[in-house]
């Protein structure tokens, strides 16, 4: 009587049989009831869940073509079979009707009769058992997940830019990648700049941006892990949140929101097309979280125009009432001369500090670009003394000519001017003193990036004023005021900023209780 043996174990594999042992095992039993061993497959890493697995599926075709040659096919244990009960049972039925083989476990006698009523429900409960202890695994596995984003821990592959790495405690945490962070600082610095996808892309792909597909900018710019933060999906109980991670930020947070609220316009242009008279149509929400729609309801003389939830019919906002009452909020929000005195003194007793590091960024990248000179001189006398093959040259080239051209466009970028640049934004400081004029001026898109800016999580409303879970700090100070002339109220404390507010289903607040953290 001939055999076939079969072990299995999964990546993330919580059994205590090695393939060594489950081998092991096998060929004792084997030997034990004088069956001789004519194969053995080797399933390392693979999912218990599918059979789709490269040495099953090479068993499944050793069976075809040497037909008749072996009666048995042995397994340690049923889990290491499958841990799926219906493909489990249907592959087993299939293998002794098609190909007269006889599936067992070594805990099971050589003569079992697979046809016992018994011995099917025995082996149902079995596969049962390991469905249900998967189904836990993976439950357990979501649940850890889940806890070391909320701890803020980046836990997936690092992203282009990253490394995986590990913190003093052995934990899983990415660490900024020098040779690529700054093609990342360069994508985000070239979309805010206006610069279409494909011109960003054809740009960084030169210096190294390896991510593919028509969307891979866009990718980038959707990673909140570039700004230090770890986006934990939503689930059934709880909705999803951004919050701060404990890796180090590539890009400041401000230019990742500034970058979201570009994205969302261009998203909207898609689907909706924008138009003056519905000023706050993308920026509005729902008390519940839902973009709020817009458009004209016909009266007895004249068409008007209202604010729509598409969730709920009963919320509806004349724009005759919120308009006014939103230019009144952009009125009372301007910044008061102290606060532009101390900017610019601020930003000019910053600016010589901020000067002398890009001078010594500047030397410290001038004398890697030096050393880079080098190594490709060495590596074309390697080449013409026929000490390296023609492939590796080529492979050592392009990297270090991509890393050339990296470290250029830093030296580039870091020779620019700071005092020009904070020059030119000083001048721009004094009508901050009236923002309502500027934002009557203001196109609609531009209206909608400071609105986006302001309120980072959107504006809603209800009893009559405005609500956000979010006020940019630098007009917090106008709180205070905005809360007593009943124009705007904050929500949610800005500890907890980042944690997008749930509603419950008729579109009303759910109160967190007093005490709770998210």
């Amino acid at each position: 009587m001939n055999a076939i043996g079969y072990v299995r174990i999964s990546k993330k594999d919580q059994s205590k049989w090695s393939l060594d042992s489950q081998e092991k095992y096998i060929r004792e039993y084997c030997a034990r009831n004088r069956v001789n061993i004519v194969a053995m497959f080797i399933d390392d890493g693979k999912k218990s869940y599918t059979f789709d697995r490269p040495d099953y599926l090479a068993l499944e075709k050793f069976i075809k073509q040497h037909k008749g040659l072996a009666q048995y096919l042995v397994i340690l244990d049923h889990d290491r079979f499958s841990r799926n009960l219906p493909e489990a049972l249907m592959k087993i039925e299939q293998l002794e009707r098609k190909h007269d083989l006889k599936v067992i476990s070594t805990d099971e006698p050589i003569n079992l009769d697979t046809q016992d009523p018994m011995v099917f429900m025995q082996r149902a409960f079995k596969y049962m058992m390991a469905n249900h202890e998967l189904i836990t695994i993976r439950k357990r596995a979501r649940i850890g997940l889940r806890q070391a984003k909320e701890s803020g821990r980046f836990v997936n592959q690092a992203p282009f830019g990253y490394k995986n790495g590990r913190d003093a405690t052995g934990k899983s945490l990415i660490t900024v990648d020098e040779t690529k962070a700054f093609i990342i600082q360069k994508i985000f610095r070239d979309y805010l700049s206006g610069i279409p996808h494909y011109l960003i892309f054809q740009s960084v792909k030169a210096l190294g941006f390896t991510p593919t597909g028509r969307d891979a900018i866009v990718r980038a710019l959707n990673n909140a892990a570039y700004a230090g933060l770890v986006r934990i999906n939503a689930d059934k109980k709880n909705p999803e949140r951004i919050i701060k991670g404990l890796h180090e930020a590539i890009i400041p947070e401000s230019q990742f929101w500034r970058a979201q609220q570009l994205l969302d316009k261009n998203k909207r242009k898609e689907k909706v097309q924008r138009r003056e008279d519905f000023p706050l149509r993308g920026i509005l929400r729902c008390p519940c979280g839902t973009r709020m729609t817009a458009g004209f309801s016909k009266g007895k003389k004249n068409y008007y125009l209202y604010y729509r939830c598409l969730k709920h019919d009963h919320i509806n906002i004349p724009g005759r009432v919120i308009h006014p009452q939103l230019d009144e909020l952009i009125k009372h929000m301007s910044l008061n001369q102290k606060q532009l005195d101390t900017i610019s003194e601020r930003s000019m007793f910053s600016l010589k500090g901020a000067q002398a590091i890009r001078t010594k960024q500047i030397e410290v990248k001038k004398k890697e670009l030096k050393d880079l000179h080098t190594k490709i001189e060495r590596l074309e006398e390697r080449i013409m003394n026929e000490e390296i093959e023609s492939e590796t040259y080529k492979k050592y080239f392009r990297k270090y000519q991509q890393e050339k051209a990296l470290i250029s466009e830093e030296i580039s970028y870091l020779s620019e001017s700071v005092h020009d640049k904070l020059a030119e934004q000083l001048k721009v400081l004094p009508s901050l003193l009236d923002l309502s004029v500027i934002f009557e001026k203001a196109n609609l898109n531009q209206k909608h990036a400071f609105l986006g800016t302001v309120f980072k999580h959107g504006l809603s409303y209800k009893d009559g004023a405005f609500r956000t879970p979010h006020l940019h700090p630098a007009f917090c100070h106008n709180m205070l005021k905005l809360n007593k002339k009943g124009l705007l109220f904050v929500e949610q404390p800005s500890a907890d900023s980042d944690r997008i507010p749930c509603c419950a289903e008729e579109g009303t607040r759910t109160p967190t209780p007093r005490g709770a953290r998210s």
